[in-house]
């Protein structure tokens, strides 16, 4: 599988996907992606910590994250076009454990209600429209799982195994494990602050070259991490 690369004007797409790879898939993507930075710029815009979107085990962030704080005036600067900007990665700016069957395994041994979270452990997004999103992204791997589990290893960084285990679930199993395990919700890389840094800023700022190498710089990422995991 290879991409093709394209430099647009304005809000056009940077990449596009070439063989098997559709065009609807990555705009879909792009969509999810858009919902997850919208969750983000709220997340930064909280001043203080609101109660935990109330998980079974009632979890709240206990430290704002770096990534919110030493990027905040980034976030505050994200409207939405620079938000579409961002958005266009080709892969999920967010991770739900996608790499890891043996949480997700769980769903189909009717244990979603009582898994505990690790002690010590607090979710990193806890403004209400993190429920939405966590549905949101749960349901598009689950999507992707069962109609392109190909797709779902590249874009969304979906080991084999948990691709098989995701695509055995039913929708209500989804759904169910969504709105128990909020907390599963993370950004992707969220300790890599330079990363972060650049996308936002040239996404911002409307920069083309600069979106072009951070997204490169984010596949080479994805990849590092699948070969750190023995996925690839």
């Amino acid at each position: 599988m290879t991409y093709r690369r394209t430099m647009p004007d304005g809000g056009e797409p940077l990449w596009s996907a070439q063989g098997w790879l559709h065009a609807q898939t990555l705009e879909s993507l792009a969509e999810v992606n858009e919902q997850c930075l919208e969750l983000m710029c709220e997340q930064a815009a909280a001043r203080t910590l609101a109660p935990a979107a109330r998980e079974p085990t009632g979890y709240a962030q206990a430290v704002r994250p770096a990534l919110l704080i030493e990027l905040h005036e980034l976030w505050e600067e994200l409207d939405g076009a620079a938000r579409r900007r961002a958005a266009r990665c080709p892969y999920l700016l967010v991770d739900v454990g996608l790499s890891e069957p043996s949480r997700w395994a769980r769903v189909l041994e009717r244990q979603v209600q009582d898994e505990p979270w690790p002690r010590g452990v607090g979710a990193f997004f806890t403004v209400p429209r993190a429920a939405s999103v966590m549905r949101l992204v749960v349901t598009y791997a689950w999507h992707l799982a069962r109609s392109q589990s190909a797709a779902a290893r590249l874009l969304l960084g979906m080991s084999a195994p948990c691709a098989e285990v995701i695509a055995a679930c039913t929708l209500s199993q989804v759904s169910r494990l969504a709105e128990s395990h909020q907390q599963w919700l993370t950004p992707r890389w969220p300790d890599r602050l330079p990363v972060w840094r650049e996308l936002l800023a040239s996404a911002t700022a409307g920069e083309n070259a600069a979106l072009e190498r951070i997204r490169m710089r984010g596949v080479q990422l994805l990849a590092a991490d699948a070969r750190s995991a023995g996925l690839a």
